[in-house]
C-alpha cells in the first residue's frame, strides 16, 4: 500500500470527550503505518463543533497518546509546516475554499429551512424514496434568490453531486463503489459560515498533503463526498489519498462497542492500571494479525510487522479478559524498578504509603511476590495494604472464617510453633508451618494455611503466605496471630 514516495498519514480526533478504544485503535495503526513506511504521522484537532470540543478535551487527548507512546511528526505542541493543526484557528481557510466552490460553480448557496426540509424528509419516507437532499435550491433565478433574500433567510453552502457514481479502491476492501442517486447534494458551510466536516477534512487532507488516510469503517459513506471536494479543489484522481477503513470493533455480544461492553475511555483503562504497551498490544490485534498466532509483541514488533494488507476486512471482537491476560504478562516482564515506578502512584493515591525511603525499600521487597498475581496495577494497593496499615484488624466476612474451633487450632499451632524461630525468612517459616499443619496435624494446605493467610493480611487473598510472613516481619506477624486468637 505504501506507493507514495513519502507517507503522510493523519489521527484527526474531534475529542468531545475522552478518547475511547475505537479513537486509540485509528491512532495506533495511524502511527505504526508511518514509523514501519518511514513517513510522517500529522495529529490534527477536529474543533470546529465549538459547544462540544473543549479545551480539557484537547489537550486530555494530546495527554493520552503521549501516555500511550503514540508521538506524532506535526500538529499540537510540536508544529509543522502545514500548521495550524486545530481546525478552528484554519476557518478563513474553509471559508475561502467555499468562495470558490461558489464561484466555480461546483457549488451553490441553498435558503431551504430546517423545518422544509425535514417536511420534504417525512414525505420522501412515505413514498418510499431514499431520504435526501431534493436539489430544490440548485439552479435557483436571480428573482427567487432576491425573494429568499427579502425574507431574510441565510444560506447554507451545499455542493453539487454530479449524475453517475464514485470508485475507489479501498486498501482493505478492495473496489468501492456509490452511486450518486444515494448521495445527494450535501452542506459544506453552515450559515453562519461554519464548515461542516466533509468540507474541512478534505481541505486539510489535501494542504496538508496527506497521503493515506486510515480511519474507522463508520466514516466509509463519507468517502464519495471528500472525493467531490478534491475533484472541485483540482486533484486528479491519482493524486487522491489512498483511503483504508478499519473494520468495527464489537462488543463481546456482537453489538458495536460501548460503556456496557468494552467501550470506556482510555482514561479508566489507565486509572485501573493497565500499562500503555498492553493496551496497544492488544488494540493492535483488534482487525491485525502479525502472523503465527503471535499475541505479545513489542511496540518494536508492531513498527516491524505492521502493514495494512494484514488487517482484516471483519469486524474485530473487544475481549476484556484477553486485554486482562496480556496486560499480566507485560507485567511480569517488566524489571523490579519499572514495575516499582508504575505501582508507587497507584500505593501513594491509594493512601496505601506516603512515599518514604522506608516505604519504598518495604515496597521493592513485596513487588517480587505479587508480581505472578495480578493483571491489573489497580490490585497493588489491595495486596500489598496489609504491610502498611496502622492498626490492623481483621474484619466482617473475614474474621468470620477464622473464629471456629479448626480454625483457632491451627492458629494456636502456629503461634507455638513460629515463636521460637529465629532465622525469621520464608524458607524457615515454610519449613516450620509445614511440618506443624500438614504433617503433624494432617490437613490440606487450603485449610492449614487459610486461617493463617487471613490473619496476618486481613483477607483470604493475598501474597504468598511464608514471603507475608518474612516481609511483615516477626514482631508483628505473632503480635496479629494472637490478636486473631484472642477475638
Amino acid at each position: 500500500m505504501s506507493n507514495k514516495s513519502s507517507v503522510r498519514v493523519r489521527f484527526a480526533p474531534s475529542p468531545t470527550g475522552d478518547l475511547h478504544v475505537g479513537n486509540i485503535r485509528t491512532a495506533l495503526f495511524d502511527w505504526a503505518y508511518a514509523r514501519h513506511t518511514g513517513g510522517k504521522l500529522i495529529f490534527r484537532i477536529e474543533d470546529t463543533d465549538t459547544e462540544r470540543v473543549t479545551d480539557q478535551y484537547i489537550q486530555a487527548a494530546i495527554d493520552t497518546l503521549k501516555w500511550l507512546g503514540l508521538n506524532w511528526d506535526e500538529g499540537p505542541e510540536v508544529g509543522g509546516e502545514y500548521g495550524p493543526y486545530l481546525q478552528s484557528q484554519r476557518l478563513e481557510i474553509y471559508a475561502t475554499w467555499a468562495d470558490k466552490f461558489l464561484a466555480q460553480g461546483d457549488a451553490y448557496h441553498c435558503y431551504c429551512s430546517g423545518e422544509e426540509l425535514e417536511e420534504r424528509r417525512q414525505l420522501q419516507m412515505k413514498n418510499n424514496q431514499a431520504p435526501g437532499y431534493d436539489g430544490k435550491c440548485r439552479n435557483l433565478s436571480a428573482t427567487q434568490i432576491q425573494e429568499f433574500k427579502s425574507q431574510g433567510r441565510k444560506p447554507v453552502v451545499r455542493m453539487r453531486m454530479p449524475d453517475g457514481e464514485t470508485t475507489f479502491v479501498d486498501a482493505i476492501r478492495g473496489e468501492v463503489k456509490f452511486e450518486h442517486k444515494y448521495v445527494p447534494d450535501f452542506v459544506l458551510a453552515r450559515a453562519d459560515g461554519s464548515p461542516l466536516y466533509t468540507l474541512a477534512v478534505a481541505v486539510d487532507d489535501v494542504l496538508m498533503k496527506i497521503t493515506h488516510v486510515l480511519r474507522g469503517e463508520d466514516l466509509l459513506s463519507s468517502t464519495p463526498r471528500q472525493i467531490r471536494v478534491y475533484q472541485a479543489m483540482g486533484l486528479k484522481p491519482s493524486e487522491y489519498p489512498i483511503f483504508a477503513h478499519l473494520p468495527f470493533v464489537m462488543g463481546q455480544d456482537n453489538a458495536k462497542l460501548s460503556k456496557r461492553n468494552g467501550e470506556v475511555s482510555i482514561a479508566w483503562y489507565r486509572e485501573q492500571g493497565f500499562l500503555p504497551e498492553a493496551i496497544c498490544n492488544y488494540l493492535a490485534l483488534l482487525g491485525w494479525s502479525p502472523g503465527d498466532d503471535k499475541e505479545n509483541i513489542t511496540m518494536q514488533e508492531l513498527v516491524e510487522l505492521f502493514t495494512v494488507e494484514r488487517v482484516n476486512s471483519s469486524p474485530a471482537r473487544f475481549d476484556m479478559k484477553k486485554l486482562e491476560a496480556i496486560n499480566g504478562d507485560k507485567i511480569r516482564a517488566l524489571t523490579i524498578d519499572e514495575f516499582l515506578k508504575w505501582a508507587l502512584p497507584f500505593l501513594i493515591n491509594a493512601k496505601v504509603i506516603t512515599g518514604t525511603q522506608a516505604e519504598l525499600d518495604v515496597v521493592r521487597s513485596a513487588l517480587p511476590i505479587i508480581q505472578e498475581r495480578i493483571v491489573k496495577l489497580a490490585e497493588i494497593p489491595t495486596m500489598l495494604n496489609f504491610l502498611f496499615v496502622k492498626n490492623f484488624k481483621v474484619e466482617g466476612d473475614e474474621m468470620g472464617k477464622i473464629v471456629d474451633p479448626d480454625s483457632q487450632n491451627v492458629l494456636k499451632v502456629a503461634l507455638t510453633k513460629l515463636e521460637p524461630v529465629q532465622s525469621w525468612d520464608h524458607v524457615a517459616i515454610e519449613s516450620v508451618l509445614r511440618v506443624a499443619l500438614i504433617e503433624e496435624l494432617g490437613l490440606k494446605p487450603r485449610i492449614a494455611f487459610s486461617a493463617l493467610r487471613i490473619a496476618v493480611t486481613g483477607s483470604h487473598i493475598s501474597p504468598p503466605l511464608f514471603e507475608s510472613l518474612e516481609l511483615l516481619g516477626k514482631e508483628r506477624s505473632i503480635a496479629r496471630i494472637k490478636a486473631a486468637i484472642s477475638n
